[in-house]
C-alpha cells in the first residue's frame, strides 16, 4: 500500500519585506509616535520675539509641557500630523476646518497660576494671518499675571494682584534713561547683552538708543544720554559707573492715555486714561461668574463675549450688548480667562493691549530651554549661548 506524501505549507511564514515597505513602515511608526508625544506630553517651541527678555531670549528653544495643565483635545481634528497652520515650506493650509469639535482638557498636575510662563494660542489672531481656528492660531509665550477672578492693576510699572504687589521676575527688563555725555557704542552695550535687533520678523526692537537735546548756546543738538532697556542686575552695574550722571526710569505718567491699550477706547468709549505702566484695575473673567452690563464693563468684557464664548449673533455697541438678537443686562462667563504679560515690560504686546487669554487657548507650561542660538552674534563661534542650555524656566 502506497502512502502519498503531502507537504503542508506553513501558513505562518511571512515573505521578507521589501526595502521600500520596511522604510514606509518605519516612517509611519515614527510619525505616529512623534505625533502622540507632541500631543500628549511635550512640544518644542522657538522664541521669535524679545517680549520675554531677559528671562527668555530670541533664539531660545523650549520644551513645553502639556501635562502640567492637562492635555487639550483638538478643536480641529483634520490636520496633517506634525504641522501647524501650513504644510512645511509651502503656503498650503495643513488642515480643514470642516469639523470643529468642543474642547476638553484632561486633569493636569496643576492649574495655571500667577507667575507661570505659559504658551498659548494668540487670542485675537495676527492681523496678517488667515482666520485660523483657536487651536491653530500662532503660539505666544508670556507670564501669567492674573488667574480667573483675580483683580489686576498696574501702578507706575508695579503690578498688583488682589491689592498685593507682585515682585517683577528676576530677569525682567525695562527702559531707563541713562544721563551721560560719554559716547557709547554697540560694543559697550553688547557686553551687557543689550543688543538692537533690526531683523526681527515683528519689526526692529531697539534696546538702546542715544538721546539728544538742543543746546541754545551752540544752536546744535548735543548728546545728553541714552534710553537703555536693562535688567535689575545690569542696572546695579550701571549705577556703579562714576561717569554716569544719573539713571531715571522712563515710566509713563498716570492718567495719560496710550493708543491701543485694551479697555481704553474700546467701542468708542471715552478714554480711560490707561497706559502700559498705569493700567486697570480690572477683574479677570472666571467661569460661572456673572457681571452686569454697563459702559465700563462693555469696554473690558465686550470683546470676550463677542469673540471667545461661542455666542451666535453678538452685537456690541458702546452702551449695549445683544446676544441672539436679545439685549442683555448681565452675562455669565462660560470659561476661565487669564491676564498675561511679557517680562520685557516696555517691549511686549500682551494683555495690556489685546485682553484676556481664554482657557481653551492654553497650550502648556514652558519648562526649560534645551537650545539657545544668538541671531545677532558678532562671531560664528558665539552663535550658541552655552550658558542658557538646559536652563529651567523661572
Amino acid at each position: 500500500m502506497f502512502k502519498k506524501k503531502i507537504r503542508f505549507s506553513d501558513s505562518t511564514s511571512k515573505s521578507k519585506k521589501s526595502f521600500l515597505r520596511e522604510w514606509s513602515d518605519s516612517l509611519l511608526f515614527a510619525v505616529v509616535a512623534a505625533t502622540l508625544i507632541r500631543f500628549l506630553t511635550f512640544e518644542a517651541y522657538a522664541i521669535p520675539t524679545p517680549s520675554m527678555e531677559n528671562s527668555l531670549m530670541v533664539g531660545d528653544y523650549l520644551f513645553v509641557s502639556k501635562l502640567h495643565y492637562g492635555i487639550r483635545t483638538p478643536r480641529t481634528p483634520l490636520q496633517v500630523p506634525l504641522t501647524h497652520q501650513k504644510i512645511w515650506g509651502t503656503d498650503i493650509p495643513s488642515f480643514s476646518d470642516a469639523i470643529q469639535l468642543p474642547v476638553y482638557r484632561t486633569p493636569g498636575f496643576s492649574e495655571v497660576k500667577s507667575g507661570d510662563v505659559v504658551v498659548f494660542n494668540y487670542p485675537p489672531g495676527l492681523a496678517h494671518e488667515a482666520d485660523y481656528p483657536a487651536d491653530l492660531k500662532t503660539n505666544y509665550v508670556k507670564r501669567c499675571i492674573g488667574a480667573p477672578g483675580d483683580k489686576v492693576q498696574i501702578r507706575q510699572e508695579k503690578v498688583f494682584v488682589n491689592e498685593q504687589q507682585i515682585p517683577a521676575p528676576r530677569r525682567a527688563q525695562t527702559f531707563y534713561f541713562v544721563r551721560t555725555k560719554e559716547d557709547l557704542n554697540e560694543r559697550f552695550f553688547r557686553r551687557y547683552d543689550i543688543v538692537n535687533d533690526f531683523n526681527s520678523p515683528d519689526g526692529p526692537f531697539i534696546n538702546w538708543q542715544p538721546v539728544e537735546a538742543f543746546d541754545e548756546s551752540t544752536k546744535t543738538n548735543i548728546l545728553v544720554g541714552y534710553n537703555v532697556n536693562m535688567t535689575p542686575d545690569v542696572l546695579a552695574q550701571f549705577r556703579e559707573m562714576d561717569w554716569i550722571e544719573g539713571i531715571e526710569p522712563t515710566t509713563a505718567l498716570p492718567n495719560v492715555a496710550e493708543a491701543g491699550i485694551y479697555g481704553g477706547m474700546a467701542y468708542g468709549n471715552r478714554s480711560s486714561g490707561w497706559n502700559r505702566d498705569n493700567f486697570g484695575p480690572l477683574t479677570v473673567p472666571k467661569k460661572g461668574v456673572t457681571v452686569s452690563i454697563s459702559e465700563k464693563t462693555i469696554a473690558v468684557y465686550g470683546p470676550v463675549i463677542e469673540r471667545y464664548e461661542d455666542n451666535e449673533n453678538v452685537e456690541v455697541t458702546p452702551t449695549s450688548i445683544t446676544v441672539g438678537g436679545q439685549p442683555i443686562n448681565s452675562y455669565t462667563f462660560k470659561q476661565d480667562y487669564y491676564f498675561m504679560m511679557g517680562d520685557n515690560r516696555h517691549n511686549s504686546e500682551d494683555s495690556r493691549f489685546w485682553g484676556f487669554v481664554p482657557a481653551d487657548h492654553i497650550v502648556g507650561k514652558a519648562v526649560f530651554v534645551w537650545m539657545s542660538i544668538d541671531p545677532v552674534a558678532d562671531k560664528a563661534w558665539n552663535k550658541i549661548r552655552w550658558n542658557r542650555l538646559f536652563r529651567v524656566i523661572e
